[in-house]
């Protein structure tokens, strides 16, 4: 005689492992490496300092 299968859990443990390897898919494709988000984030802080080393003050602001 064969083991007793509950097919719900059968049911919810393949869709588990249907939506993990769709995640892992989904962070290949559209995922950025950790130096990528680093180097992203440097260019715009370096980007905000030049723009503030132009701005005029007039003194205006409280």
């Amino acid at each position: 005689m064969g083991d007793i299968v509950n097919l719900r859990t059968v049911r919810k443990r393949t869709a588990r492992a249907r939506d993990a390897q769709r995640a892992a898919d989904n962070r290949v494709v559209h995922g950025q490496s950790k130096a990528e988000r680093q180097l992203a984030e440097a260019r715009g802080d370096k980007a905000r300092r030049d723009l503030d080393q132009h701005r005029i003050d007039n003194g205006d602001e409280s």
